[in-house]
C-alpha cells in the first residue's frame, strides 16, 4: 500500500484553547505527524467540541491551532481558516453518506476540482485501499453493511488528502466483528500516513489499542496527555484515574520521605488507610516525588501489573526486601469474562477497601469465592497523587 498523504514541513499538530462560553474549553495537545491520539472522557468532556475547532466548524473565543508550517486559527492575529481551506478529513460515526449515490460516486463527491475520467479513478483508487470491491463500488449505502459504510466514510475523507484527519467515534455504530476488521484497517493505513489522527472515543479499551498517545478531557478541559499506559499508570489525580478506568485506587496518608544512604532513588512512606479515613493499614515504601508535605491526605493507585497472588506468580520468599508488601483478602465475587476471570477481593485490616484482580490462564485457579487469598503488592507500581488535586 503506498499513500500519498504528508503532513508537510515543521511538526504536527498544535493545539491551544482557551474560552468560557458559550461552553468552556480549555487546554492543549499535540499530535505529531504519523501519530493517532485519542481524545478520550464522558459524554458532555468536550471531546466532539473539541474536534469542531480543529475543523473550523466552531470558532474559540481564544485558540491557537497550527498543522505543520500552516496557522489554522491564531484569534490574537485574527487567524481563522474556514473548514474548507484547512484540508480537514472528516469521518463521523454515522457514516454521512449521501443515501442516493452509490459508493464510487459518493467519494467522487469530494474530488469536484478534478475532471469527471480522473475524479472517479481517484475514488476507486481510495475504495479500493479500504477494500471495497469493484461491485460494492457501484452500491447506494442502503446496500452495504455498516463496516462497509465505514470503509467508504474513510475513503472518502482520505480522498481529500488532508493534512488532518479527524475520526469522531467512528466505530462505535459497527458490531464487534466489523470493528475489528476496521482497527485492523485504520493501522494499515496508519504506516502510510504521515499526518496527524485524532480519534474521539468514549471506549478506553479502543483507546488503548489504537493510540499512540491520549488526551483526558473532563467538563471541557484537557486534564493530562501521555502514551496511554504511562497515563493508566501514572494519572495526574483521582479524577484522570476516574476516567481511566484504574480500578485499584485506595485513600493514605503521606508520613514523609525516607533517608537512605545507599538508595538511588529518594523514597517515602505511604500509611494505608480505611476509606472512612480512621482506620489505618500497613505503611508502604514507595517513590517520594517531593511534592508532598507529611501528613498530607492522599489518594494512590496501583495497576494490576503490580498485584501478585501467593508465590505463584513469580513472588519469591525475599520479596518484603524487594519493595513488596503481602495483603491478606478474601475473594468476595468472581466473573468469568470469556478467557479471563474478574475477582474482588475484600482487604482484611483495611475497612472498605478491595483489590480488582483480572487474570487469564492457569493463574485464574487461584480465584475462587470465599477464598483467603494473599496479594502481594509491588510498591515500585504504586503511584501517589495529593487529594487535593481530585
Amino acid at each position: 500500500m503506498s499513500l500519498s498523504l504528508v503532513s508537510g514541513t515543521g511538526h504536527g499538530l498544535r493545539v491551544r484553547v482557551s474560552q468560557h462560553q458559550p461552553m468552556p474549553l480549555e487546554g492543549e495537545f499535540t499530535c505529531e505527524p504519523g501519530e493517532l491520539m485519542a481524545l478520550v472522557g464522558p459524554s458532555g468532556a468536550g471531546k466532539t467540541s473539541m474536534l469542531r475547532a480543529l475543523a473550523g466548524l466552531m470558532r474559540p473565543s481564544s485558540a491557537s491551532i497550527t498543522v505543520g508550517d500552516e496557522v489554522w486559527c491564531d484569534t490574537e492575529a485574527r487567524i481563522h481558516l474556514a473548514p474548507q481551506e484547512r484540508h480537514v478529513g472528516l469521518v463521523f460515526q454515522n457514516y454521512a453518506l449521501m443515501p442516493h449515490l452509490s459508493a464510487l460516486e459518493d467519494v467522487s463527491l469530494s474530488l469536484l476540482h478534478l475532471p469527471l475520467r480522473e475524479r472517479k479513478a481517484r475514488a476507486r483508487h481510495w475504495l479500493a485501499l479500504v477494500r471495497i470491491t469493484d461491485e460494492q463500488q457501484a452500491r447506494k449505502p442502503s446496500a452495504l453493511s455498516g463496516g462497509q459504510q465505514q470503509r467508504v466514510a474513510v475513503a472518502r475523507a482520505l480522498a481529500r488528502e488532508p493534512r488532518l484527519l479527524l475520526l469522531d467515534e467512528p466505530f462505535s455504530a459497527v458490531d464487534q466483528m466489523s470493528r475489528q476488521g476496521l482497527y485492523e484497517l485504520l493501522a494499515e493505513l496508519r504506516r502510510d500516513l504521515r499526518i496527524p489522527i485524532v480519534l474521539v472515543t468514549h471506549d478506553l479499551v479502543e483507546a488503548r489499542q489504537l493510540a499512540d498517545s491520549v488526551v483526558v478531557m473532563d467538563a471541557g478541559r484537557v486534564l493530562q496527555q501521555g502514551h496511554p499506559a504511562q497515563v493508566y499508570r501514572s494519572p495526574r489525580n483521582a479524577r484522570v484515574a476516574d476516567l481511566m478506568g484504574v480500578q485499584n485506587r485506595f485513600v493514605g496518608r503521606w508520613l514523609g520521605s525516607l533517608s537512605e544512604a545507599d538508595s538511588t532513588e529518594r523514597m517515602g512512606w505511604l500509611e494505608w488507610l480505611s476509606t472512612d479515613g480512621v482506620t489505618s493499614g500497613p505503611r508502604l515504601r514507595v517513590r517520594d516525588k517531593g511534592r508532598l508535605a507529611p501528613g498530607q491526605m492522599v489518594t494512590w493507585v496501583v495497576q494490576g501489573d503490580g498485584l501478585h497472588i501467593g508465590t505463584g506468580e513469580g513472588v519469591d520468599s525475599n520479596a518484603a526486601t524487594r519493595g513488596f508488601v503481602a495483603i491478606d483478602a478474601k475473594v468476595t465475587e468472581v466473573r468469568n469474562l470469556g478467557e479471563t476471570s474478574l475477582a474482588t477481593a475484600g482487604i482484611l485490616g483495611v475497612h472498605g477497601a478491595s483489590f480488582r484482580l483480572i487474570r487469564s490462564g492457569p493463574l485464574r485457579r487461584h480465584l475462587e469465592e470465599g477464598q483467603t487469598i494473599r496479594v502481594q503488592v509491588d510498591c515500585d507500581w504504586v503511584h501517589v497523587m495529593p487529594t487535593k488535586s481530585a
